[in-house]
């Protein structure tokens, strides 16, 4: 009786090894479970040190280095209202290291809250409107040098702010001298800047959508005898209304949220808005914690209203020239 030998299967090459690993990860599909838990996750460590300002604004200001702010789940007493009814009546005095002055006067966080109206309302709504009419002439006019103009409007998107806050305000500086009106300083002169760095992207974005709009549908107004401004006013602006809100989200929230230039520009000025008036409080770190927090709080609470309130254009305005 001969024994039988049996030969051992080849050895799996390298390459063959490597196959057979990306195959099993490119077929390996995650639960929906773990893809909530993993968002959710990130969603909590987001929104952790934004929860914890929210409880420190509502504690008391002597209790900031006595115990953590996760202490109001265990006594929920510390819950008060005292923190903003200082802030928008003045604050005289701070709790926190015995009655030491808390540094700003009655009615500034309102006129601060009013001048970063002042500045935001105006830039969002003139970056809107040139950056829906400069669209409009870039995709439906009839002129030479239209790709030119727009690729340098492009290539305008990567000159960083901060490269322009002097070259800006030596030329408010030298139209002062020709003029007599220097911008510098002055809330006007923060709302040109932001108008200026604001129109790259507005037309960027605005072009993008114009783009989807049929030529068709522009060629049969014009056969109907109207105009550029009809066009603009009575077919395209309807059109349009998703990318021109989510233009004005943008803008609305990043001149808002603008410290920079305000304290540049803006900083010998008695008029600041809420982020330099926050700013202003850092200096006296040690006696305004309420303020800060109770502040910024504040502060937050109307971009969130102007976000929610145009939601629905949001998610559209972002899709714009993504689908042809």
């Amino acid at each position: 009786m001969t024994a039988t030998t049996i030969e051992a299967p080849p050895a799996r090459t390298a390459a063959a090894t490597k196959s057979r690993s990306r195959s099993v990860l490119r077929h390996f599909k995650p639960s929906r479970m773990v893809v909530n838990i993993v968002l959710g996750a990130v969603a909590l460590f987001w929104l952790v040190p934004s929860f914890s300002m929210l409880i420190i604004s509502f504690r008391d200001s002597s209790l900031f280095e006595v115990s953590g702010w996760w202490k109001v789940f265990t006594d929920p007493a510390q819950l008060t209202l005292q923190n903003y009814k200082e802030l928008f009546t003045g604050g005289t005095t701070s709790t926190l290291g015995g009655g030491v002055p808390s540094g700003f006067a009655p009615g500034s966080v309102l006129n601060s809250f009013v001048t970063s109206l002042e500045i935001a309302v105006p830039a969002t709504i003139l970056v809107t409107l040139i950056s829906s009419l400069t669209a409009y002439s870039i995709v439906f006019g009839k002129w030479r040098g239209r790709n030119i103009v727009f690729l340098t409007i492009v290539g305008l998107l990567v000159v960083p702010v901060q490269v322009a806050l002097i070259p800006v305000a030596s030329l408010y500086h030298d139209l002062g001298n020709w003029t007599g009106w220097n911008p510098f300083g002055t809330i006007t002169g923060v709302v040109i800047f932001h108008v200026a760095f604001g129109l790259p992207f507005g037309i960027f974005l605005m072009r993008n959508f114009y783009i989807g709009i049929p030529v068709a549908l522009i060629e049969a107004g014009r056969i109907d005898g109207a105009g550029d401004w009809t066009l603009f006013r009575r077919v395209v602006i309807p059109l349009g209304v998703a990318a021109a809100a989510s233009l004005a989200i943008f803008q609305f929230i990043w001149v808002w949220n603008d410290l920079l230039v305000a304290l540049v520009y803006l900083g010998g000025n008695p008029h600041v808005p809420l982020t330099l008036f926050l700013y202003d409080q850092e200096r006296t770190l040690a006696n305004n914690f309420w303020i800060i927090s109770t502040g910024s709080i504040f502060s937050i609470v109307l971009p969130m209203i102007v976000f929610f309130a145009f939601q629905r254009y949001f998610v559209r305005g972002m899709l714009a020239g993504a689908v042809k």
